[in-house]
């Protein structure tokens, strides 16, 4: 399922993936060059501007955990966007 958000100054954002409870990685729709780690807490949404690479390594992660959790779906649906994204 893809999930977007709007961002109050960069726009429409698209869901990477989720990181950890109540956190996700989002980057700019269009460009996906910007990328940003939202948090939600009892505040509302906060966004955090990541670079690129500390993305990258966020998503590897991910993928890790997904191999070892056997949720090969999953695991194959962020594979297919990681490779979208930084290859």
């Amino acid at each position: 399922m893809e999930t977007y958000l709007n961002h109050p100054t960069f726009g429409l954002l698209f869901r990477v993936c989720m990181v950890e409870d109540n956190q996700e990685l989002f980057t700019t729709l269009y460009a996906q060059r910007l990328f940003f780690l939202v948090t939600t807490g009892s505040n509302g949404l906060a966004f955090e501007p990541i670079s690129r690479s500390d993305a990258r390594h966020l998503v590897e992660n991910r993928l890790r955990i997904l191999r070892r959790m056997g949720a090969s779906k999953d695991f194959e649906q962020l594979r297919k966007i990681h490779k979208q994204t930084f290859q």
